[in-house]
């Protein structure tokens, strides 16, 4: 059996088989370094390539080394200061203290530089995360196509050759081929040997003899390996039916949400952005701002265009509801929101808000996100929340962020996989 080892370099003298392998063996300790890498990256830089350091003691292999080995009888010099079974303190590190490494006594820690192009780290970032309850609803104009097997052809790409077929092929024809030839040869040959029991003349077996040689000579002449024998893997397209879904992202803009408030929330939507237009093709992102007032805007305005004024979370919400009935039927799309807001909800908006999300949206949508950008140091609950919180549908969840570090978290426990 022959082994083939690809050893062809993938940029930079860097082997593509290797690379896979570290990233899917180190996957865990990756994983935590993007992670910190997301939280310092600014939103325009969020998508982007970049350099991950991993502590050499989390890639560290274990290795084998000969001891000692043997009985040894070792005389240890006693000391003041302990007795048998006292517990021996750790040595400190900084200053004269052993245990440190480094210059000067510090803390230390040597670190692997590994580089992620984008497409690894979108890969990695996104690993495991998924559109809740997404269904194929309607079997409309949402179509792709996809590869199907469909036997095999004589032509095609060499990459596609099934070599088990081909040579499958050859051996049928080399059989059909010097089945006459064989016949032949076996008669010639028994000719012969009954031929030379009977001691028959030279000249009988030279003829015999040669006889045998042309059977052996046709066989021969069969080529092991034909044109006609090629057979390559054959795929044809189909239409693949896609479930159709539109996901509605709510921001609220108002005066009481400051600029570190509104990055957070823009931070969160810049992830679900990029996750949608990553992982779906049939996925229409509709983005809805509201002060006092709710408008439909585009991403461009959403992300970067500045806007203050009061806040009516209610406007935002009816106005969702009627881009819905409007453009987005139900019973043929997959209907998901998620609302960003600090909660600060005046009078009676709060209360009015909650009783038309749980009588007139959550009936409608498969999953429905609410996310409370919040101060750090901030311990009550919002108005909103407080409101919202009463709502025990299955597909509606809460979530409060403080700081940027919450931001991945928060949106992977949102959008994992039913079956992670």
């Amino acid at each position: 059996m022959n082994s083939l080892i690809d050893r062809r370099l993938n940029g930079r003298n860097k082997s593509a088989v290797n690379r896979a392998r570290f990233i899917r063996r180190y996957k865990e300790q990756i994983r935590k370094a993007v992670r910190g890498m997301v939280d310092e990256r600014s939103i325009k830089d969020m998508d982007q390539a970049g350099d991950v350091n991993l502590p050499t003691r989390d890639i560290s292999e274990p290795t084998f080394r000969h001891g000692t080995g043997g009985d040894r009888e070792i005389v240890h010099p006693g000391n003041k200061e302990f007795a048998r079974g006292d517990q021996i303190d750790r040595p400190r590190g900084g200053g004269g203290g052993g245990g440190s490494s480094g210059q000067g006594g510090g803390d230390s820690v040597d670190q692997f530089t590994f580089t992620l192009s984008r497409a690894e780290f979108m890969e990695i970032f996104f690993d495991d995360l998924a559109l809740p309850n997404l269904v194929r609803n309607q079997l409309g104009e949402a179509e792709t196509t996809s590869l199907r097997r469909a036997g095999y052809t004589t032509s095609g790409a060499p990459s596609m050759l099934s070599v088990r077929r081909t040579l499958q092929t050859a051996l049928s024809r080399r059989i059909a081929l010097g089945g006459g030839a064989r016949a032949e040869l076996i008669e010639a040959e028994e000719k012969l040997a009954g031929a030379e029991r009977e001691g028959a003349s030279a000249a009988l077996l030279a003829t015999l003899q040669a006889e045998v040689d042309a059977a052996r000579a046709r066989l021969a002449r069969i080529p092991f390996l034909d044109d006609l024998d090629l057979r390559y893997r054959h795929r044809v397209t189909e239409p693949k039916p896609l479930a159709r879904a539109v996901m509605f992202c709510l921001m609220d803009v108002s005066g009481s949400m400051d600029e570190s408030k509104k990055d957070l929330a823009k931070r969160f939507f810049t992830l679900l952005y990029l996750f949608l237009t990553r992982n779906y093709e049939q996925v229409d992102l509709v983005f809805i701002r509201h002060t006092e007032n709710a408008e439909e805007v585009d991403e461009d305005t959403f992300f970067h265009d500045p806007k203050s004024g009061g806040t009516v979370v209610l406007s935002a919400l009816e106005l969702m509801h009627e881009i819905v009935a409007e453009r987005y039927p139900a019973s043929s799309w997959n209907i998901y929101a998620a609302q960003a807001t600090d909660g600060d909800a005046f009078g009676a908006d709060a209360g009015r808000s909650a009783r038309y999300l749980s009588e007139k949206l959550l009936p409608l949508t498969r999953y429905f996100a609410y996310i409370e950008v919040v101060d750090p140091d901030e311990t009550r609950r919002s108005s909103l929340w407080v409101e919202y919180e009463r709502e025990n549908a299955e597909h509606f969840a809460m979530r409060r962020v403080r700081d940027r570090g919450e931001i991945y978290p928060v949106f992977r426990d949102l959008f994992k996989k039913e079956t992670a």
